[in-house]
């Protein structure tokens, strides 16, 4: 079996617990924390055609460097 790589602070233990979680949520739970991701005051979504997103995703690393 190959070595399973993670991304930093995350483990197999961790991995399970947001498993857990999901596979536990109930439809109506889930569709509640889905809307309250929409309604953040500090982040938006928007659709944005896909030849455009290198260009979207290279405008906001140049946002988050300044």
């Amino acid at each position: 079996m190959s070595k399973k790589n993670f991304p930093a602070g995350w483990d197999e233990s961790r991995i399970q617990q947001v498993l857990d979680h999901y596979e536990a949520q109930s439809d109506e739970d889930a569709v509640v924390e889905d809307e309250a991701a929409f309604e953040s005051t500090t982040h938006t979504t928007i659709e944005v055609p896909i030849d455009l997103v290198p260009q979207v995703r290279e405008l906001m690393a140049k946002h988050k460097a300044s």
